[in-house]
C-alpha cells in the first residue's frame, strides 16, 4: 500500500508542474495584449468617467474659499478672516492660495460694507492681502 501511494505520489510530483505551465502558457496565448476594438473603448470611457469625476469635484482652496465668502456676508470680515488663517495654520497645503482667499474677501467686504468700513477689518493675514483686496477693489 505505502508503496502504491510512493509511486502516485511521484508521478504527481512529475505531471503536475508540467500541467499547470502549459495552461498557464496556454492562458497567457489566448490573451489579447494589443488594444483593438472594443478594448480600448472600455479603458477610454472608463478613463473620461473618472476625469470627469475628478472635474466634477471642487478643489479644497474653493471649498474653503466659498465658505468663507458665506461667513463673511452671515457675520462679518473679521471672523472670515479669523477663520481663515486658523484653516491655513491647521492644512499647511491651502497656505500658497491663502493670498488669493484673503483678495477675494477684501473684494467682498469692499462690496458689502464699503471701502472705508471694509479697511477696517484688515488683519496681517496671509501678508495682508485682504488689505490688498481692499484697496484694489475700492
Amino acid at each position: 500500500m505505502t508503496h502504491t501511494a510512493r509511486r502516485i505520489g511521484r508521478s504527481l510530483a512529475l505531471v503536475l508542474p508540467v500541467v499547470m505551465v502549459l495552461s498557464g502558457t496556454l492562458a497567457v496565448t489566448r490573451v489579447s495584449w494589443s488594444a483593438q476594438g472594443s478594448e480600448s473603448q472600455l479603458l477610454t470611457a472608463a478613463s473620461e468617467t473618472s476625469l470627469s469625476k475628478q472635474a466634477e469635484a471642487p478643489a479644497p482652496q474653493d471649498v474653503l474659499r466659498d465658505k468663507l465668502l458665506l461667513e463673511l456676508r452671515e457675520k462679518d470680515p473679521g471672523v472670515a478672516l479669523t477663520e481663515l488663517q486658523r484653516t491655513v495654520e491647521a492644512r499647511p497645503s491651502l497656505a500658497r492660495h491663502c493670498m488669493s482667499i484673503a483678495k477675494a474677501l477684501g473684494k467682498a467686504a469692499v462690496e458689502q460694507y464699503g471701502p472705508t468700513r471694509a479697511h477696517r477689518f484688515s488683519r496681517p493675514v496671509c501678508d495682508t492681502s485682504f488689505a490688498s483686496g481692499v484697496a484694489q477693489f475700492s
